[in-house]
């Protein structure tokens, strides 16, 4: 099985935000759903709840994001 870097998508309350994706991305995104399902998409998670995973995982892993948060003392 491919190594992914989501693995657990928490369960928080969500707050709404409407964004607009290419069609190629919602396909990559439906593909990962896939992938983290275990090859399978029943049972595989809806895209949408793949976004805000993703987008943690990039600000938590982005060293220059966190240099300068760390120096500008931001909340």
């Amino acid at each position: 099985m491919t190594r992914l870097k989501l693995t657990d998508l928490a369960d928080e309350k969500p707050v709404r935000l409407t964004v607009e994706l290419t069609a190629r991305l919602h396909r990559d995104l439906s593909a990962y759903a896939v992938a983290m399902g275990g090859g399978e998409a029943k049972g595989a998670p809806p895209p949408e709840r793949l976004i805000p995973a993703m987008i943690e995982r990039f600000i938590a892993t982005d060293r220059s994001f966190a240099k300068s948060r760390k120096g500008n003392h931001s909340p």
